[in-house]
């Protein structure tokens, strides 16, 4: 149903600055560590509204394995928006791998 993205397309994504990362994490999860330049939008209070401008980036949704970044991509499509792509290895798989955690 929906896409997804690996780690090495994400990574490289994020550095030609050709992706914005929404981390669907609550707050405290956020706040553990998170992946550089997510920006922070916890599932429970999910409105596709209140996100930031894309700036003609693809808009790429994140969790901890890959299930609550569906769920955001299902919530984001109910409100009217078109997003289909999320990182199905999720945080932990960033992490797992050696990849840079910002705190």
């Amino acid at each position: 149903m929906f896409k997804t993205i690996d780690r090495v397309s994400l990574a490289e994504g994020l550095a030609e600055g050709r992706i914005l990362l929404v981390d669907v994490r609550e707050a405290h999860e956020y706040a553990a560590g998170h992946i550089p330049g997510a920006f922070s939008m916890p599932l429970s209070v999910f409105d596709v509204r209140a996100l930031p401008p894309d700036e003609g980036r693809a808009i790429i949704f994140s969790c901890a394995a890959g299930m609550r970044s569906q769920q955001a991509l299902m919530l984001a499509n109910e409100q009217g928006a078109p997003f289909d792509m999320h990182y199905a290895g999720g945080f932990s798989d960033w992490a797992r791998s050696g990849m840079p955690v910002e705190v």
